[in-house]
């Protein structure tokens, strides 16, 4: 299988999927849409990544979602039958705070975001404030007028916050107008669909900051290579025999692409196949990347050839 050939997994033969899992070592796997949606694990899915562990392989769930701890992923997964630890976990809120402590940050955080992201800054030891609603009270002149900049705030954090507002957006960009502060977005997912209705994602929060605050962030999610060089630094991976898994081509498969993994798409969440197909016609170079070297309808349809 040539890479970012966008094949159907299912259709080659056993032997040579069976050839193809021979030649990976390490699994990172995305978790929402891929091994499980809200609190469901998908068909399969338990038992293929159970499965991979048993059979010796390092494996990983990367996940942009900043809302939740470690600790807090693996109570998930593990009520949904998955056999992982928190050594199996790499969150985007995990990533941020490892980032500020491998700086040496010793200031205060403004953190836009939720208890994910700041009980991983507690887990290192940084101060943060920001959290929970802030809403205009009074007028707007005197919202602003009440706001007293912390002049120890050293970094701003932009993740999931159910609670962003106009008031958190005015300070964010105060902070963020000194050149010193670092900025740091845990990811750049745009949105999540359902059925009737779309919910924003965290990408929505940090473009809103972006154009606010007129700089780019650090971002610590996929597709950035900053998890690549996390991962081949702690657990000394081979690129060319990890496999990345995803239902996102713009993030996992991307990610995948960024970091030299092979790819792996899987058609319970964002994309498709007809997806691929589009992304493969397509004249641009950064389209074509987003095409994924296999993709299969749903993760357990790997179960038989492992």
């Amino acid at each position: 299988m040539s890479k970012y050939s966008g094949q159907n997994l299912g259709s080659l033969s056993p032997a040579e999927i069976k050839q193809w899992l021979d030649s990976i070592d390490t699994v990172l796997t995305d978790c929402d849409g891929v091994i499980w949606v809200d609190n469901n694990p998908l068909p399969g899915a338990p038992e293929v990544i159970n499965r991979f562990i048993a059979n010796g392989k390092k494996l990983f769930f990367v996940t942009n979602n900043s809302t939740k701890t470690r600790p807090e992923f693996v109570e998930k997964a593990v009520k949904l039958g998955f056999n992982v630890t928190i050594d199996n976990i790499i969150s985007t809120a995990y990533l941020a705070a490892q980032y500020l402590k491998s700086v040496g940050f010793s200031k205060t955080v403004y953190t836009i975001g939720s208890t994910g992201i700041t009980k991983e800054l507690d887990a290192v030891g940084i101060r943060h404030i920001g959290i929970g609603p802030d809403t205009i009270q009074g007028s707007l002149a005197d919202t602003v007028a009440s706001f007293v900049p912390d002049p120890d705030v050293g970094a701003v954090i932009v993740g999931f916050d159910e609670h962003f507002s106009f008031v958190k957006m005015m300070k964010a960009a105060s902070y963020l107008n000194n050149p010193d502060v670092i900025f740091i977005g845990t990811n750049t997912d745009e949105r999540f669909p359902m059925p009737d209705r779309v919910i924003p994602g965290t990408g929505s929060i940090v473009q809103a900051m972006v154009t606010c605050s007129e700089r780019e962030p650090i971002v610590m999610g996929k597709p950035n290579p900053h998890i690549c060089e996390i991962i081949r630094r702690e657990y000394n991976v081979d690129p060319a025999r990890t496999l990345m898994i995803g239902d996102r081509c713009n993030t996992d498969i991307l990610l995948g692409k960024n970091c030299d993994f092979q790819t792996l798409l899987v058609e319970t969440g964002i994309h498709k196949a007809e997806d691929i197909v589009k992304y493969g016609q397509s004249e641009d170079p950064a389209v074509k990347a987003l095409v994924p070297d296999v993709y299969l309808p749903k993760l357990g349809d790997l179960l038989p050839y492992l």
